[in-house]
């Protein structure tokens, strides 16, 4: 049994590393667990450094503008680590996701944030101190944990869509929607609630047409928000319709995705939507597995906020930022804010138990 930490951070996306900082600048010495390099982990994206590893440009993080970042990230980030960015010169657009991780990581290292590649696998918390068993590392005790593990975007399974992954084929259109690739392009969406139909009416700001297809005649989605895609000439509905497979350019990865060959279910009969990319918007999933059902959730599995404007959850101790509990905004910008928000509330509950 290792001695007792004042703050565990599980996770490496933007609300761990944001986390880190805050309770590594407050004197917490915090230990955070990146996550383990296994397969497993990076089919179901879950891979240390959280979704925006898996991104190209990040044009909507603030501080980041357009430009010749390379001198700067070289100069930043230790060298060993610089494997991770992509083989371009400049950056014409924005900084990409993996460095974006990267100069985080950094940036908490520098202020003494201890971290080890490593699955946290279960937990006990009806007690403290707060008790953590990982795949590889043992057993660690905790006095507050801020679990930062973010949610698994679905995707389809199909080997297909795996492979043009950031290539055209995205479960964010916030994130991806204004790239270059996909301007004046006509674009497919999977999905009929009301999350694809927000991912939909997006992307019309920048597609000249997006195809939305629905595996049923009919959306799931709210009324208003059906009224918001068939008032949309942008928004052609495709009923009774599933991806059959993705096409595009293996080759070539500035060219990527170039059509989609969907089924109709009702003849199985085959067709072709040419389009430069494939959105998914048939949910997330929170990866909350690990907690074996000891920390109260909301619909879906997201860990449930006990009290407003706070990350505070229904264990004493146990804090929770970004994605796992957040099934709104899912944002890099608002998860970093909500990783900021749980050192402060780590650090309040320490000083009020007499250990900070």
């Amino acid at each position: 049994m290792s001695n007792i930490e004042n703050c565990i951070i599980i996770g490496s996306g933007p609300a761990g590393w944001s986390a880190a900082i805050y309770a590594a600048r407050a004197n917490l010495r915090p230990l955070l667990f990146e996550g383990a390099m296994t397969e497993e982990n990076r089919v179901m994206g879950r891979f240390p450094m959280g979704q925006l590893a898996q991104t190209t440009e990040v044009e909507n993080y603030a501080g980041f503008p357009s430009g010749k970042l390379k001198e700067f990230l070289t100069s930043a980030i230790d060298p060993s680590r610089q494997y991770m960015f992509p083989p371009v010169e400049e950056h014409p657009h924005a900084v990409t996701g993996p460095e974006l991780m990267e100069l985080m990581r950094q940036q908490a290292t520098n202020f003494g944030t201890r971290v080890i590649t490593d699955d946290v696998v279960s937990v006990d918390f009806s007690k403290q101190p707060l008790v953590l068993n990982t795949s590889e590392n043992g057993t660690y005790e905790a006095r507050t944990v801020i679990i930062a593990t973010g949610a698994s975007a679905n995707y389809l399974g199909l080997p297909s869509e795996e492979k043009f992954r950031n290539r055209g084929v995205s479960a964010c259109a916030v994130c991806d929607g204004a790239l270059p690739r996909f301007r004046n392009k006509p674009l497919v969406v999977v999905g009929g609630g009301d999350s694809a139909v927000e991912e939909a009416s997006y992307l019309t700001k920048y597609a000249s047409k997006v195809y939305l297809l629905l595996r049923r005649g009919e959306m799931r989605a709210s009324k208003i928000m059906q009224g918001r895609a068939l008032s949309n000439p942008k928004i052609e509905l495709v009923k009774f319709s599933v991806v059959d497979e993705v096409l595009g350019d293996e080759a070539d990865p500035r060219v990527g995705v170039t059509g989609v060959r969907i089924k109709n279910v009702q003849t199985n009969n085959t067709s072709l939507l040419e389009a430069t990319g494939m959105f998914l918007a048939i949910g997330h999933t929170p990866n909350t597995k690990f907690l074996g059902g000891q920390v109260e959730t909301r619909e879906h599995g997201y860990i449930a906020w006990k009290q407003s404007y706070r990350t505070i959850t229904s264990v004493p101790g146990v804090f929770a930022a970004g994605d796992v509990a957040d099934d709104y905004y899912r944002q890099a910008i608002t998860s970093s804010g909500t990783g900021c928000m749980a050192a402060l509330d780590a650090e309040r509950f320490l000083a009020s138990a007499g250990f900070h």
